[in-house]
This record gives C-alpha cells, structure tokens and sequence, in this order.
C-alpha cells in the first residue's frame, strides 16, 4: 500500500508523498526539498524545526498551495493542493508579522477575509455566520473590548492573536504557523504559547507550525520533525510523550528537559 493510499484511508489532514522541490533561475537550479514524506492526522499539532534556511518554510508554503511541488503531491483531506477541487479556505495562514490593515478597526480585519471570499463568491455559510465566529474568536482571546481599536495600538502579541483570529474565522480544518511568535520577547512568546495551546484544544485545528526555537517545539507539539540542512530531508519525527494540558511546569519536567536536549543534538555538529 502506498503512501498516499495508507493516508487517505487513515483521513489524513496532511499528506507530503515523495515532495520535492527545485527553484529554477537564469543562473542557478537550487534543490530546496529532496523527498520529503509525511502524514499529519486530523487535529494533530506538529512542529517543524531545522537549520535556517533549510526549506521549513517552503515545507509550509506548499501544503498552502502557494508553490508547486517539483515531484510528488502535496494534499490537504486528501485532496491535491494544486488541483480544482482544493477547497482553498480549508487551510489557514499565520506568519510571523502580523498581516493586518492599519486603516481597519480590530474587529474588520479578522472579518477581512470573509469580505474577499464573499467578493469571490466562495462563502460557504451567510456572513451572519461568520459575524457570530469573529465576534467568538475575540471573547476566545481576550479581546472583545478591543474589537473598535487599531492595528498599531496593539501590543506585537495582542496583533498576532488577531491574526490567528482572523485565519480561524473562515473555520479551516488546518492551520499552518511560519514561526509566528518569533519576533516576540521570551515572556510574551511563552504566554502566547500557552495561549496557542488552549485555542488548539478549543477549536481541534490540525496545526503545522514552523520555529527555530525547540524548547517551543517540544512544549506545543505532538511530534516535531527535524529536517536536515538544505536540500531538507527528514532526519527525525520525535514523538513528544508529554502529558496535556502543557503548563509552564511542563518546562521543567525531566521528560521535556531530555527531548530539547535529545532535539539539539541533531544540531550540536
């Protein structure tokens, strides 16, 4: 049985089967991704680390349909990112700056991409429906009272909880993370993972997140694959045997202690 034959029996959220990818210029072919095959289950949290500049981002910029595989496929509930019937607002975005409009309120930008797909003709329910989400999301994250306010009066963590707002509004079935708290100081950024994990638990999001930092990566995830320098390959699937929910006492377990060190290990050479 293949890959994606196992996979598509087993509803996988994400599929990477044989994944490679090669950025083609007028003076240079550069290998990227060589053979990368992984198998994310429905509302798993998996973390994505490696050397900078290995390809993790570009792991994630595929599964989001925004490259094109150079080999093997890439799905999303089974089906082919690139094909016609990808369901576009299956998949969520979060990057690590906050892609928010200065000149709309709070609560206009988590409802912004609503008003594209409504423009486009792509809603799935009536926009009622998607008032009533924004206006939970903002209760979810504490920032209900801010919902009038603007962009640039907004802490850098309160701006990225509403991004994460605005990619869950539309309910996608998958969320995929580029290192989204990386421009964070330590304190804000463990807040927002602990903030990061309740969301999860609320919304059961399968979660794909991509960040430099491992101690990170073991605290939020289920499993985090550690790919290898570029051209990136996969050089470890870790399984995180930690019990949830994930406090700040968790740092301090024996069993989180020996991951992040077992996690380093791949890049102490």
């Amino acid at each position: 049985m293949s890959l994606t034959e196992e996979s598509t029996q087993q509803s996988a959220a994400i599929l990477y089967d044989n994944v490679k990818k090669r950025y083609d210029t007028e003076s240079e072919s550069i290998l990227a991704i060589e053979d990368i095959s992984l198998s994310v289950d429905q509302g798993e949290f998996i973390s994505v680390v490696g050397p900078s500049g290995c390809g993790k981002s570009t792991l994630l910029h595929l599964a989001a349909g925004i490259f094109d595989p150079t080999d093997g496929r890439v799905e999303i509930n089974g089906v082919d990112v690139q094909s016609d019937d990808h369901q576009k607002n299956s998949v969520g975005l979060v990057f690590q700056s906050p892609v928010l409009l200065d000149w709309r309120t709070v609560y206009d930008n988590i409802m912004l991409p609503v008003t594209v797909m409504s423009e486009n003709g792509v809603l799935e329910r009536d926009e009622e429906y998607y008032r009533e989400r924004a206006s939970d999301l903002l209760s979810m994250t504490g920032l209900e009272e801010f919902a009038d306010a603007y962009p640039q009066e907004l802490s850098g963590g309160m701006q990225q909880r509403v991004t994460i707002c605005q990619s869950l509004v539309y309910d996608p079935d998958v969320l995929l993370m580029d290192e989204p708290f990386g421009a964070l100081d330590a304190l804000t950024k463990d807040k927002m993972n602990a903030e990061l994990l309740r969301i999860w638990n609320e919304t059961n999001k399968t979660i794909l997140f991509i960040t430099h930092d491992l101690e990170e990566a073991v605290f939020l995830s289920d499993r985090v694959v550690v790919l290898s320098p570029r051209p990136a390959s996969i050089l470890d699937v870790i399984d995180v045997d930690l019990p949830r929910p994930r406090t700040k006492e968790t740092r301090h377990d024996e069993t989180f202690v020996d991951l992040v060190s077992d996690t380093y290990e791949y890049f102490s050479e």
